[in-house]
């Protein structure tokens, strides 16, 4: 059986590995059994013979690889321009998607009372106000806080600027100076505050340095 085995791998050894003549007198194994050191001699050769053959294996799938994209950039009606261009515009459209992901922002940038559905303002309804909403994802650039808005309420008369810069942004604190008024929104930074009761366009409130945040 050992000695089916020697002659089996000489053979794949003699057709894939082609192997070097020196070598292949050092490696000679006994014909026979030749006992335990035999036995060790066979495995080790097995196994140098399997890794060769891997490897032989290993470099003629790459040079298959090489030999077929060689032929598609040969064929005559392959458009290597074309090929780049659709590329380069493919890697515009991801651009494009990323830029489209940043999401929107209100224009102009409105607040507004209770009454007032909040969303994205636009321009585009200038003549009803009904149709805007008001902004509820502003942010302050001053201090860098967003500005929270709770509805149906306003903000006590006490209130100053110490008050928002200890409390916010949290409610159980601010809820202190916060007045129930039905159609009332209070906003509120952690350095500016206000109380609105209609729709409101940012812009007329000169001290307030808030923007949209895009939604």
């Amino acid at each position: 059986m050992a000695k089916d085995l020697d002659e089996l791998l000489d053979e794949v050894e003699s057709k894939f590995c082609r192997p070097d003549p020196l070598r292949l007198g050092m490696v000679e194994r006994p014909r026979g059994g030749g006992g335990a050191s035999g036995i060790l001699s066979s495995d080790r050769n097995r196994a140098e013979a399997k890794e060769t053959l891997r490897s032989t294996e290993t470099f003629k799938k790459e040079d298959d690889l090489d030999s077929l994209i060689n032929e598609i950039f040969e064929e005559p009606n392959f458009d290597k321009k074309h090929f780049k261009l659709k590329s380069k515009s493919s890697g515009n459209s991801s651009v494009r998607a990323s830029i489209q992901g940043l999401g929107k922002s209100c224009s102009p940038v409105y607040l507004g009372g209770s009454a007032v559905p909040c969303g994205i303002g636009t321009n585009t309804s200038q003549s009803s106000f009904s149709l805007n909403r008001a902004c509820d994802h502003l942010r302050c650039v001053a201090c860098d806080f967003w500005v929270v808005s709770y509805d149906d309420y306003r903000w006590d008369k006490s209130c100053d600027y110490l008050f928002f810069r200890n409390n916010m942004p949290e409610f159980h604190k601010l809820k202190t100076k916060l007045v129930k008024k039905k159609g009332t929104r209070a906003y509120a930074c952690q350095c500016s505050w206000r109380s609105i009761e209609e729709l409101t366009d940012l812009q007329t409130s000169h001290q307030l340095r808030w923007v949209c945040g895009k939604h």
